[in-house]
């Protein structure tokens, strides 16, 4: 499929009668792509970034501007799965040093700081892919925590997709300590599309 094609469904789900809860066309432009390596289109790249800083970081005065600021996506690449017979997966590498924003009291990257690392997910790369919405809300997050990660860690944030289907998405999560290679969080996370009605 050409990026050319793909980009019209894009742009196709924004202009769309169905109203969309989040369209990542519509958000301004944000992080810095130039340096971002795989095979999916800039525009797909450039998107991503856009929901992440809109949706995940915010303001100075939000929860997530400490933590998600300064996350970088060093890769986002889109594949058919053989094993899967052929099913289109997404996936994405982000990378951040831990700052003191992101610290528990015992001087280590807070549980809570990896939940929400992991809540941004490949899923809105595959949506923008085939042409659906893939931002949706979260659903549940099933976290295991390995090892801690210390002020000053860069670590790693590789997210692939695993389903994708009307209302029900799901993707798998590992963080990585960057210069160890110990792993530091595991997950499974599900979002879902929201009913318009009750939002």
């Amino acid at each position: 499929m050409s990026s050319t094609r793909i980009h019209a469904s894009a742009v196709e789900l924004s202009t769309s009668a169905t109203p969309v809860w989040v369209d990542p066309a519509s958000l301004p432009d944000q992080g810095d792509i130039s340096s971002t390596a795989g095979n999916a289109p800039d525009y797909v790249k450039q998107l991503n970034y856009n929901t992440f800083f809109s949706y995940g970081v915010g303001d100075a005065e939000c929860f997530g501007y400490k933590a998600g600021k300064d996350v970088k996506f060093v890769d986002v690449t889109v594949d058919r799965s053989l094993e899967h017979h052929g099913r289109m997966e997404a996936t994405t590498i982000a990378e951040v040093v831990v700052n003191r924003g992101m610290l528990n009291g015992a001087g280590m990257l807070h549980g809570g700081c990896i939940a929400y690392l992991i809540d941004n997910t490949p899923l809105v790369v595959l949506g923008l892919m085939q042409g659906a919405n893939g931002v949706g809300v979260t659903q549940g997050l099933n976290v295991q925590f390995h090892s801690p990660a210390s002020l000053g860690a860069r670590i790693r944030i590789i997210s692939t997709s695993v389903s994708f289907g009307g209302r029900v998405m799901t993707s798998r999560c590992e963080v990585i300590n960057k210069d160890s290679g110990r792993i530091i969080a595991s997950a499974l996370l599900n979002k879902m599309q929201p009913a318009m009605s009750k939002l």
